[in-house]
């Protein structure tokens, strides 16, 4: 295992945009070492304040990423879960809670752990040539680091099933239609259309945006007595800081807010 090789590189930009490219081409499969330094890259961008949304791309125009290093399999095959797959979700799943909005931008074949990583992001933009998909039927077993739970709440249980099932690629029209990605950019350019997205979000006051994914992603797994509360706890949060203050005066002044 080459722990030199830097499969995770970090572009940041004056706008509080970070990219965040998966570095190992052509296929940019999710080795245990880019797992690794996945977490170490989310980690810094969560305690960087200068960061206010970031990208998740692949490296090339191949691959956002092909999923998991099979080559890896039979080395840890007697412990998978303990060896690759606990760890595996414990990345994913701060991609999904971290604080700042995550939008995964995706050139050719987002497959396996691929997808899993960008249904993990809270925005898909997906090229119009790329395809899209869950073949882990095919090896046997199914999509272990989110596809079993974040599917169905992206597409409903009868459409995350037949892929599932089938383990078929989907193109990005269809993965738009059934409300798999958000947007679909012209071939080569969803990295652009994510950026501008993303520099539109970060103007945006950056307490109300947290306030929004977290209680967005909380929300769905709390009873409604709890989600109310959650509701209250965040909105009181909101309602104290400037941002606010600033966004009701320009209101009332019919003006243009300065957010902070």
């Amino acid at each position: 295992m080459d722990t030199d090789k830097k499969l995770i590189i970090v572009e940041y930009a004056e706008s509080g945009v970070a990219k965040l490219i998966l570095n190992n081409p052509p296929l940019n499969l999710n080795s245990m070492e880019m797992t690794r330094q996945l977490g170490n890259a989310l980690s810094e961008l969560e305690a960087d304040d200068s960061v206010r949304a970031v990208i998740i791309t692949g490296s090339g125009e191949k691959a956002f990423c092909a999923g998991s290093d099979v080559k890896e399999f039979p080395r840890i095959m007697d412990n998978f879960v303990g060896k690759k797959l606990r760890r595996e979700n414990e990345v994913f799943d701060s991609v999904e809670t971290l604080s700042k909005p995550v939008i995964a931008a995706i050139e050719g074949i987002a497959l396996g752990g691929g997808c899993e990583l960008a249904m993990a992001c809270d925005i898909r933009i997906m090229a119009e040539n790329a395809k899209i998909g869950l073949p882990e039927i095919n090896l046997g077993v199914f999509g272990g680091s989110g596809g079993l739970f974040r599917t169905p709440k992206l597409v409903g249980t009868s459409q995350a099933m037949e892929l599932m099932f089938l383990g078929k690629f989907i193109s990005a029209q269809e993965a738009e239609r059934i409300g798999l990605v958000n947007h679909v950019s012209p071939a080569g350019e969803s990295v652009q259309m994510a950026v501008s997205l993303a520099e539109k979000i970060a103007c945006q006051p950056f307490e109300a945006i947290k306030a929004i994914k977290k209680g967005v992603r909380e929300c769905i797994r709390l009873s409604h007595e709890e989600a109310l509360e959650l509701n209250f706890n965040l909105t009181d949060h909101v309602f104290n800081t400037d941002d606010c203050k600033e966004g009701v005066s320009a209101f009332l002044e019919k003006r243009k807010p300065k957010f902070k």
